[in-house]
């Protein structure tokens, strides 16, 4: 009795881990994260970089919960630990982390972080391994809290920076009050019959032509004009005159701003409150501006829909969309660039029911007509022309809508559905053809045919040889020109076989110089800007210069000898060389 009474209690069953399958776990995690890198020509590779590793990741608890060998404390203490980690350190991010970060970064190094720590602790029968595991998941999750981010890439490469760190829009606009402001004002006149109206140009197709350009940048390189800083924002510039209208953002307020093109100073601003952020696009506006009739029209990433007198920039109607349709704004912000047909202005309003696409009356902003849309689209409208009609098309996910522009009727649906979003731009490539694309299914060829009801359609071919993401592509005689996936490639139009892919220029944007028969790429996560011979048999690189720093989504704008590059951070004016100006 009195020995029984003084025995020890026995001691818990401990027993050395089994660390083969978290090894494996973190092994696979390493392969998946750069798998993208490796290879970028891959469909939907971002998918495995940013969505396996998190897999692995919760991977890894079922390990410790089921085949660990770990005692039953150690594993709920192991859960209820990580669970306070997390939420300790989730009260500390910074509120661009929230989200995808959250899932993408600090979910697979904290579970990594914990399974490295009882590993290296696994053979020590104590219950300290668990706690160690513990310590140092909460070190590593307590890096998250020091960053911030400012957007993805294409490839879901997030943009961190230190927390403490000046963002470039805080930099901008601590400057902006030394800036010079532009001497010249433009006139009415200044506005009418712009040479470069909105987004990609005249026909929304990426295409510049009136000039022959010179081949040989090592001989004759662009020359640089002026360079300024400017507000975040996705959006390009419209040009008329010698004017340029974009948009960005400026603290709590979107802007649509004028400059002088001859030197980039600013002539003039229209702030709306409206600050759009999401952990994937970023921050700023994503559209671009619309000049028609000596006026600009702009849309915000948070729905902001404006008219603006284009001499002083002064308000003439403004409409939320989001109050109009009474629906949040879609993940990525409202992208469409407003796209105006004689006395309309339309755009994808993202609304339910009626409020998918509304024509809103140019000179007052009331609406004139509405229609249902498919809501997977970060396309901007586009206006074709078939069979002596005028026709407005419109990409979501379940296919080609195409729109009577004048009263909204649905004048042919061609289907074809995928299971994500589109945002490119259709191509007229023939006068009874229309191109469109997705990341998710490839590219497609559709032959029209006039009907007694509008329009009817055959499919011709859909290839996956081209399958760009938000990258638009262009047209040259009789090749298409564009991103497949990350990495740059030719088809042929016939029949939607590849001519080559080469170059690794990541989710940039291309424009066509169509009579040089040249292509201007700029890369995305470096800035570069690319020329390439529009040569369907190979791909030529004829020359590259570091035209931006940092991330670039926009589309690159030629008016002129002029080139107008710009990003979230900066602007770039360059004076292209010509054949003519070669000879000299």
């Amino acid at each position: 009795m009195t020995e029984n009474a003084n025995a020890s209690p026995p001691l818990p069953n401990y027993r050395p881990l089994r660390i083969w399958i978290p090894v494996l776990l973190i092994l696979l995690m390493v392969v998946a994260r750069y798998f993208m890198s490796w290879f970028p020509e891959m469909p939907m590779v971002w998918m495995v970089g940013s969505f396996v590793p998190p897999l692995l990741g919760l991977g890894i608890i079922g390990w410790w919960i089921i085949l660990s060998r770990a005692t039953l404390l150690e594993r709920v203490a192991g859960i209820l630990g990580l669970g306070l980690v997390f939420t300790l350190v989730g009260m500390a991010l910074d509120s661009t982390m929230v989200g995808p970060p959250i899932i993408v970064l600090m979910l697979p190094t904290t579970m990594a972080a914990f399974a490295i720590g009882v590993i290296a602790q696994a053979n020590v029968l104590q219950f300290r391994r668990t706690l160690v595991g513990l310590l140092l998941a909460l070190i590593v999750a307590s890096g998250s809290a020091l960053l911030k981010n400012d957007g993805a890439t294409g490839n879901f490469s997030f943009g961190f920076s230190w927390r403490w760190q000046p963002t470039p829009e805080e930099l901008f606009l601590a400057e902006r009050q030394n800036n010079s402001r532009a001497t010249r004002r433009p006139s009415v006149e200044s506005f009418q019959n712009a040479a470069w109206p909105g987004f990609r140009g005249p026909q929304r197709d990426g295409r510049q032509q009136g000039l022959v350009f010179s081949n040989s940048w090592k001989s004759q390189p662009p020359q640089e004009l002026w360079r300024i800083k400017l507000g975040p924002a996705w959006s390009s510039f419209a040009v008329a005159d010698q004017f340029l209208v974009t948009q960005e953002q400026r603290g709590d307020f979107e802007a649509v701003v004028c400059y002088d093109a001859e030197n980039g100073q600013e002539v003039w601003a229209r702030e709306i409150r409206a600050r759009f952020f999401d952990a994937l696009g970023g921050l700023g506006p994503r559209a671009t501006p619309t000049i028609a009739d000596g006026r600009v029209f702009a849309l915000g990433a948070a729905g902001q829909l404006v008219c603006l007198e284009a001499v002083q920039g002064e308000i003439q109607w403004q409409v939320d969309l989001q109050t109009l349709t009474n629906q949040q704004p879609p993940m990525w912000g409202y992208s469409c660039s407003p796209l105006v047909h004689k006395d309309l202005v339309i755009v994808h309003a993202v609304g339910l029911k009626d409020d998918g696409i509304i024509a809103f009356d140019a000179a007052t902003g009331s609406v004139r007509w509405s229609v249902p849309a498919n809501k997977d689209s970060y396309a901007s409208l586009q206006m074709t022309q078939f069979f002596g009609g005028q026709q407005l098309v419109f990409l979501g996910s379940d296919g080609a809508t195409f729109l009577d522009p004048e009263t909204g009727k649905t004048l042919h649906r061609h289907d074809h559905q995928i299971a994500g979003y589109r945002a490119i731009q259709p191509a007229v490539i023939a006068p009874n053809r229309l191109m469109f694309t997705s990341e998710f299914a490839g590219a497609r060829v559709i032959e029209l045919s006039a009907t007694e009801a509008g329009l009817s359609s055959t499919e011709v071919w859909t290839s996956r040889n081209l399958k760009p993401d938000f990258n638009d592509f262009v047209i040259d005689d009789g090749f298409a020109y564009g991103f497949d996936g990350a990495v740059f490639a030719c088809v042929d139009l016939k029949d939607g076989r590849r001519g080559w892919k080469d170059g690794r220029y990541g989710k940039g944007q291309v424009l066509l110089l169509a009579d040089s028969h040249l292509l201007l790429v700029i890369t995305e996560e470096s800035g570069e800007l690319i020329l390439l011979e529009a040569n369907p048999e190979e791909h030529i690189e004829l020359g590259r210069i570091q035209a931006l720093e940092g991330k670039t989504w926009n589309h690159p704008v030629v008016v002129g000898q002029r080139l107008y590059l710009r990003n979230a951070a900066e602007a770039v004016c360059y004076e292209l060389p010509t054949v003519a100006s070669e000879a000299l």
